[in-house]
């Protein structure tokens, strides 16, 4: 399962049935796990533990250090969960001491050609983002977001659940749940219901949702009237409560 011209580093541990392709490198304190499959030509530097069933293609730049001057050769690390696509020339970095020690990605997500994820990021499960889209420091990405080709994101920024950010955002600021933002800079354009029903969300769901944009968005309220207002809703909606424990949460503030 091994190809004769791997690099594999004496102190890696591999699950009996990882693939390794040609030519491929695996450092020191790498961990990859059972049925996940490296393709040719693909860089893997440790410390970093790689779950199971992941598949990364050719050329992807894996657990190499944080492109952060404050950098000091610290032991820090990437953790990788289960069943990730992982595709050409991605390139996902180790943490910084100053920003918690790890980079960590979730499960079930879908990482496209030449996108990047920068040192500290916190990525949840079921996460696309498309080709080229890239992560400043510290960002964290919820559950179900996706990011459209050669979105930016700058550091510190959180995605909230759910949402949308178009092809070629600039994202300076958090994103709810549930939002759809596009341009550069990044402007809200509604909820992402096509997404909400594919993910079998009920209309009445969507239809608090729509609510809770329309106070946070639409009222012509002040920020701190509209979380008012959503606290107001959220008491009989867990999923407008997502949306108000998310902005008692901000701290770069949101879209608007």
């Amino acid at each position: 399962m091994i190809h004769p011209t791997a690099i594999i580093d004496a102190t890696a541990v591999l699950a009996d049935d990882v693939e390794i392709g040609a030519y491929s490198v695996i450092g020191a304190g790498v961990e990859i796990g059972r049925g996940t499959r490296i393709s040719p030509h693909v860089v893997i530097k440790g410390p970093t533990r790689i779950g199971e069933e992941n598949e990364i293609y050719q050329f992807a730049s894996i657990g190499d250090a944080p492109q952060d001057k404050k950098y000091a050769d610290e032991p820090t690390r990437l953790e990788i969960g289960n069943r990730n696509v992982i595709r050409e020339f991605a390139t996902l970095n180790r943490g910084t001491e100053h920003g918690g020690g790890v980079t960590r990605i979730g499960d079930d997500n879908l990482l496209m050609a030449y996108i990047h994820v920068a040192h500290d990021c916190q990525l949840g499960d079921d996460i696309i983002m498309a080709n080229a889209a890239s992560l400043g420091g510290h960002v964290v990405l919820e559950d179900q977001v996706i990011l459209g080709g050669f979105a930016i994101i700058h550091q510190f920024c959180r995605i909230g659940a759910h949402s949308f950010c178009g092809m070629g955002s600039a994202i300076s600021k958090d994103v709810p749940p549930y939002v759809m933002v596009s341009g550069n800079p990044a402007k809200p354009h509604g909820i992402n219901a096509v997404g909400l029903k594919r993910r079998g969300f009920s209309a009445e769901a969507i239809q608090n949702i729509r609510s809770a944009y329309r106070a946070l968005y639409r009222s012509g309220l002040r920020l701190d009237e509209a979380i008012v207002a959503l606290q107001e809703l959220a008491v009989n909606s867990p999923e407008v409560e997502l949306i108000s424990d998310f902005l008692d949460h901000s701290d770069r503030s949101i879209l608007r």
